[in-house]
């Protein structure tokens, strides 16, 4: 670190010197380089490659598991998904068996810790849709989720987005293993490959805001394609509610507005 005595105030980064301000003064700092063989290699570095490591798995997981709600994200969920679930992952790999940086992602164990999240953090779901439920239930086999909402009045339990005439609740169900650490590829692989970041989205008919339903909604995700499942995959259930206009007849999916909330997991 030095001084900068020129009677020029630059503030920022420049051909590798950063400029700043501190208690009035100016000063200058080349920036730190440290090689990617000197990381890689060298003992003082080895916590920062555990971290490497396992920051690699956290992000296989999270494409995994947005993978297995990609047919219906592109309406619900934020730009800041990825990152979110990315988090999600590594909070949990700290109670994963296994020397740091090859420790297990055990998602199968830690399912709660996915129940409630937004995809979207700015429209959260219970925000959109609060109408009485006991929310979705996996069967025992874990191959079929249903979620049963009974009659309810639009007026009171729908946050509609300005333009919308009608909305679809939706129940998507996903797939994804747990991950572990692969010596021959020296990184994070899926424990089953199958099922693995898949999931099925099933809508209910288009429902018209203002009043009464006029009768109870059932949804059911049919996943006895990818059974059986087994014990060290996840199974997912999510709730959605999408907003649409009526316009000369036809039904035309708003560009936003729309959420969606992990419900259920096991």
């Amino acid at each position: 670190m030095a001084r900068n005595n020129s009677f020029i105030r630059l503030e920022g980064t420049l051909d590798g010197l950063t400029f700043y301000r501190k208690n009035g003064e100016s000063f200058v700092k080349t920036k730190n380089r440290v090689s990617r063989n000197r990381i890689m290699n060298d003992p003082e570095y080895i916590r920062t490659r555990e971290n490497m490591q396992e920051f690699g798995g956290a992000a296989k997981c999270g494409k995994a598991f947005r993978s297995a709600f990609a047919s219906i994200s592109r309406l619900v969920a934020d730009s800041y998904i990825s990152s979110r679930v990315t988090g999600k992952f590594r909070g949990i790999v700290g109670s994963g068996v296994g020397l740091r940086g090859q420790r297990l992602y055990n998602v199968v164990d830690n399912v709660t810790q996915f129940i409630g999240l937004d995809f979207n953090i700015s429209k959260p779901f219970d925000a959109n849709f609060n109408a009485p439920t006991d929310g979705p239930i996996i069967n025992a086999s874990r191959d079929s989720v249903t979620w049963d909402i009974p009659d309810f009045n639009t007026d009171t339990y729908v946050n509609m987005p300005t333009g919308a005439t009608h909305f679809k609740l939706a129940l998507a169900a996903g797939y994804m293993s747990n991950y572990e650490w692969d010596d021959a590829t020296k990184g994070y692989v899926p424990v089953e490959d199958e099922p693995n970041g898949v999931g099925v989205v099933s809508y209910s008919n288009a429902i018209a805001i203002g009043g009464m339903v006029g009768a109870a909604t059932s949804l059911t995700t049919d996943l006895t394609a990818f059974a059986p499942v087994p014990v060290t995959t996840a199974l997912f259930g999510a709730t959605a509610i999408v907003f649409f206009q009526m316009v000369n007849g036809e039904l035309y999916e708003l560009a936003q507005g729309h959420s969606m909330k992990v419900a259920v997991g096991g």
